[in-house]
């Protein structure tokens, strides 16, 4: 029994250990804190969409308002994204990250400018926008949250539609390799897709691909022509040819025997010719019935 509770004890400290700890300090507007009620409810947005990463706890502001206090350092609710500043609050709340942001914007349209500081490097790791408007977020601050810690995850899906077999997919000019599903995870943003096959002409689109969503893409690709003989070619447009048979007299089958022919029938022509009417001044000279 005693084994057994220490290696649960084990087991506890090492995922603790393991989960990352993120605070998330008030929102502020000009260099004080936004106590608005859309600010507070968009702020727990923030930190429901941080605390549902994967290993992650989040220490809300509250908490880290409270620690501010307690220790009667009110200098540091007005960090504004200073790096020291933000890592003496990760040190009073026991945090590895902190995570800060400022409002901007006019009227119900506004931006929300976050911030990631690693408390032990203390230093801005990276930082992202999130805005709103009088309906609410326009982005997710759940994609807003994994931009901030989890950059390599802010990915979307594409699936394909293919109307041949075998063909190969290349995204901004790199050739890739799809699920069994015809699937493909890329980084959100606009991507360059191109489709090929030996036999058809390229497909090519721009595809934008969305966080958390599948985009489908429908690949139609148009066959090259075949050619079965060797004829004569008459363009009918830029990308289409219509092939055209020889007249049948300029075929070498017909042509062939014709010229054959002609050619016995003159010379028999002209023998008989030759041997019926001989040269008539020969014959003046010679003399004779025939003359």
């Amino acid at each position: 029994m005693p084994v057994r509770v220490a290696l649960l004890l084990v087991l506890a400290t090492a995922t603790a250990a393991a989960q990352r700890v993120v605070a998330v300090t008030p929102l502020s507007t000009l260099g004080a804190e936004d106590k608005s009620a859309g600010t507070r409810k968009l702020l727990g947005q923030i930190e429901q969409a941080i605390a549902s990463l994967p290993g992650t706890k989040v220490v809300p502001n509250t908490q880290v308002t409270a620690a501010i206090d307690r220790a009667k350092k009110p200098q540091l609710k007005q960090c504004e994204g200073d790096p020291a500043c933000a890592a003496e609050i990760g040190k009073l709340v026991g945090a590895q990250f902190i995570v800060t942001g400022e409002i901007g914007g006019l009227g119900e349209s506004k931006v929300i400018y976050l911030k990631a500081m690693d408390v032990g490097a203390g230093r801005e790791v990276r930082s992202t926008t999130l805005s709103i408007d009088a309906k609410g977020a326009l982005d997710s601050p759940l994609g807003a949250a994994v931009r901030l810690l989890e950059p390599d995850k802010y990915r979307g899906n594409v699936r394909f539609a293919f109307d041949v077999a075998n063909a190969t997919v290349l995204v901004n000019g790199t050739k890739v390799a799809l699920t069994p599903k015809k699937e493909l995870a890329l980084p959100v943003g606009t991507h360059a897709v191109t489709v090929t096959h030996p036999q058809y002409h390229n497909f090519v689109k721009f595809v934008e691909v969305t966080y958390g969503k599948t985009t489908d893409v429908q690949v139609s690709m148009k066959q090259y022509p075949i050619v079965e003989h060797d004829v004569r070619a008459k363009p009918e447009g830029r990308d289409s040819v219509e092939y055209v048979d020889p007249p049948l007299w300029r075929r070498w089958y017909v042509a062939g025997p014709a010229i054959l022919v002609l050619g016995v029938g003159a010379a028999i022509i002209t023998s008989a010719l030759t041997h019926n009417f001989p040269d008539y001044d020969n014959c003046r000279k010679v003399g004779g019935p025939n003359c």
